[in-house]
């Protein structure tokens, strides 16, 4: 099979690009040929005899935006030209103008502009207006794209159900939950004091961007103040955040610790105790699976894409990312009020084992079952087509051979 990727990045450290670099490593390893139409891919796929690298290059262009249109056309340009040369193409969302036969599709923007916590509702000013001028041409130019599609790949079911809602039928959505890396993310034991966390304690982790509150930091610090046996370890850029004057303000210096940004998230989530991540909205983040592969308990809420594997084995997920008291009921029913005692040890034997299950649900989707579960749809699409070509040329259909000299 000859297969087509447009993405902008296919390589490890990026979501959408990781997700792209897996799918891509598969189609390679049962021997299919890849053309990429990319800015940036992985030294390894640039090596590959199997793959066709089309580089787009938008560096240099202004904003986002401009970046992003101009790849959009760049790449249905090429795919006009080329399309025969293909069986099946692959992309994300707007990324180009051009037909796809499968839409993976990772953020919905119809549904973005409609939240609360949209840019545009936090910020009346130029930057405010910008992203909602961005969301909506992405949002309008989005159901163009599933329009055209013959598969569209949502990886969540909130996603699904967003996709839904803006009228693609359910009959062309195929959930595939993105991936995890289950060595890089795994239990274990790892040195508080090495990572500037406090020792001897019952410590929770937030990781997330904390400049806004779409994430919804402060309703964990809030619930927080209602839970005093517990810390709370909080990754994310603190430069124009709101947040470390809000712990302070709610008397919680000493137990609220601000990493910053950080790369070793691994070894942080192996030092901590759960993982709480109530976020107001989001389509699909991969921290949940991560903190699920790390063998943490999860919190989360409906509102975050993902929260569907949170089994009750393995967390607790909150009909509303706002409510304090329930998010506060929840993290006390975990680890008590006190420090010490029979119900102390009770809770940490009701949290190891509901680690453990974290564990096992996380591996059932590692990146390997990911880029199979992908491959396997290409191809069961390819197959069909081929099917499809034969059939169509039925003998009403098939072209008539008339006899020498008969025109």
């Amino acid at each position: 099979m000859k297969l087509c990727i447009v993405t902008h990045k296919l390589k490890k450290g990026d979501g959408q690009g990781r997700v792209n670099y897996e799918v891509a490593k598969e189609a390679i390893r049962r021997g299919h040929h890849l053309t990429l139409l990319a800015s940036e891919i992985a030294p390894e796929l640039q090596q590959s005899s199997q793959v066709n690298w089309i580089p787009i290059s938008v560096n240099g262009l202004p904003t986002e935006f401009i970046r992003n249109f101009i790849f959009s056309q760049k790449s249905a340009d090429w795919l006009r030209k080329h399309r025969p040369q293909v069986d099946l193409v692959k992309v994300n969302g707007a990324i180009t103008s051009a037909a796809s036969d499968v839409n993976a599709v990772h953020f919905v923007h119809s549904s973005w502009l409609r939240s609360p916590v949209h840019i545009s509702r936090l910020r009346k000013d130029l930057y405010g207006l910008y992203q909602k001028l961005y969301t909506a041409f992405n949002a309008r130019w989005e159901k163009q794209a599933f329009q055209k599609a013959k598969i569209v790949v949502s990886v969540s079911e909130k996603v699904a159900q967003e996709l839904e809602s803006i009228g693609v039928p359910r009959s062309r959505i195929r959930v595939i939950v993105n991936g995890v890396d289950l060595e890089e993310f795994s239990p274990g034991t790892v040195s508080r004091q090495t990572l500037g966390l406090p020792e001897n304690v019952t410590l929770a982790l937030f990781a997330g961007d904390i400049r806004t509150p779409r994430k919804n930091l402060d309703t964990v610090l809030r619930a927080l103040v209602k839970v005093p046996n517990l810390h709370l370890g909080v990754v994310g850029n603190t430069e124009g955040s709101p947040f470390p004057e809000m712990a302070e303000s709610l008397g919680l210096n000493e137990r609220v610790h601000f990493l910053g940004y950080r790369r070793d998230i691994p070894q942080i989530m192996r030092a901590v105790d759960l993982f709480v991540f109530p976020s107001r909205y989001e389509a699909c983040t991969l921290v949940l699976l991560e903190a699920l592969a790390c063998g943490l308990p999860v919190i989360t809420a409906t509102a975050t894409g993902g929260a569907e594997l949170v089994t009750p084995e393995c967390g607790v997920v909150l009909s509303d990312s706002d409510d304090v008291e329930a998010l506060a009921e929840v993290l006390l029913s975990l680890v008590g009020d006190t420090p010490s005692g029979v119900c102390a040890e009770r809770n940490r034997n009701r949290m190891q084992q509901m680690g453990q299950a974290a564990r096992t649900v996380a591996e059932q989707h590692s990146w390997a079952t990911m880029a199979k579960t992908y491959v396997d749809l290409f191809e069961e699409l390819s197959k069909n087509e081929e099917h499809r070509s034969h059939t169509d040329l039925s003998p009403s259909s098939r072209p008539i051979t008339l006899p020498s000299g008969v025109s």
